[in-house]
């Protein structure tokens, strides 16, 4: 069953598409049909920036045991690493 229901959230960051790298600026989560994935649902992650058009597009359609063990694996490694070493609000110098 599709909830459509859709999580949107702001980003900073980077994604790399068939394109090439570009800069991220949205980023959707929904439960529905995947498009490739082999399996009736999955968590589908669309990273995206939607001034620079469709191609600016990294998708990726996960089962709820994937999505999941992702969360878990970006909580741990942002717990072993010194607090707002990879925040944005953190001034990056030329060396």
């Amino acid at each position: 069953m599709c909830t459509y229901v859709t999580e949107k959230i702001e980003l900073d960051g980077a994604g790399k598409g068939g394109s090439g790298w570009f800069t991220l600026s949205e980023g959707a989560v929904y439960v529905d049909h995947p498009y490739h994935a082999c399996h009736e649902h999955t968590v589908n992650i669309d990273f995206t920036n939607p001034a620079d058009g469709p191609s600016a597009r990294v998708a990726v359609e996960l089962t709820e045991e994937s999505a999941l063990a992702l969360v878990e694996a970006i909580q741990k490694a942002l717990a072993a690493a010194p607090a707002g070493l990879a925040s944005g609000r953190r001034r990056v110098t030329s060396s």
